[in-house]
């Protein structure tokens, strides 16, 4: 009788740390940026350089120690727990894809038009006619068609990145992300909205 009650106040201990494990899935923000910025930086023709992979720990080294069944239990959880907080991921066909488009659309016809003023960045993430009279009248159809189509790439981007990372409530976070990636990588002279909505130049 002794021993069950030995045994039972044992499991008791070992259950009620891992009981308290609570799992929360945060917005991962730093690694949203980092996401951002590669993006953009191959949109815009300046992707940052890749970075180093971590080393790997060598074969030399100490194994580390065994514990015992519930501390490994425990561990186990917390591991979980802070697994719950992923790296986001944009490689994925769909998103892959947008961003070719966008860049040959860049490259294609938004360059100058960024370059002249024509159109900026708004504060919402996506682009918008800024002066139209500085495009010719047989441009700005094809302006005008190109901005739409980037801006319906960008929307779809935002929310494809939220979807493949299996957080679709996180397509707000990521478009604001976003934005302050577009104007922080953006050319000097470029311009762009303030928090108000006005036209400044960077």
């Amino acid at each position: 009788m002794r021993k069950l009650v030995v045994w039972s106040a044992l499991a008791l201990a070992v259950t009620l740390p891992v009981a308290c494990v609570t799992i929360n899935v945060y917005f991962p923000a730093a690694a949203a940026e980092k996401a951002a910025e590669q993006f953009v930086g191959q949109v815009f023709g300046d992707a940052p350089e890749s970075r180093s992979a971590e080393p790997q720990p060598s074969e030399s080294e100490p194994q580390p120690e065994r514990k015992p069944p519930g501390a490994m239990m425990l561990d186990l959880l917390i591991s979980s727990a802070h697994a719950q907080t992923p790296d986001i991921s944009i490689q994925t066909p769909q998103i892959q894809a947008i961003q070719s488009r966008m860049r040959q659309r860049f490259d294609g016809r938004l360059a100058a038009a960024f370059a002249s003023g024509a159109i900026g960045l708004t504060r919402n993430g996506e682009i918008a006619i800024r002066d139209a009279a500085s495009v010719p009248l047989a441009e700005r159809a094809a302006l005008n068609q190109a901005v739409a189509d980037d801006n319906r790439d960008r929307q779809a981007v935002y929310r494809e990145i939220a979807i493949a990372n299996n957080h679709p409530e996180w397509e707000a976070q990521i478009r604001e992300t976003f934005a302050k990636q577009w104007l922080q990588q953006a050319r000097p002279g470029w311009y762009y909205q303030d928090a108000s909505g006005a036209w400044k130049q960077k």
